[in-house]
């Protein structure tokens, strides 16, 4: 038997720091992607779970699966003169 070939896909993911600990792993290629983990290295892995049930999802709708392959990512740093309070 033949192995089928393997689909691959590149997701970019956003990893917050929330007030109370751990992280949530954002994945803006798919929305409503969002899930939690106590450490970067758990929310990793977290995030892979849930883009991989988000893909599930998608294949078994037959839904188009988006990806970020042609995604650039940028961060932005601005400064604002504070502004005093009367």
């Amino acid at each position: 038997m033949v192995p089928m070939p393997k689909a691959r896909y590149h997701y970019n993911i956003l990893l917050r720091p929330e007030p109370e600990g751990g992280y949530t792993a954002l994945v803006p290629a798919l929305p409503g992607c969002v899930t939690y983990g106590r450490t970067l290295d758990e929310a990793r892995e977290m995030a892979k779970d849930a883009i991989s049930g988000y893909i599930a999802s998608l294949r078994k709708h037959n839904d188009p699966v988006p990806t970020d392959d042609k995604t650039l990512v940028a961060s932005l740093d601005l400064e604002y003169a504070e502004t005093t309070r009367r």
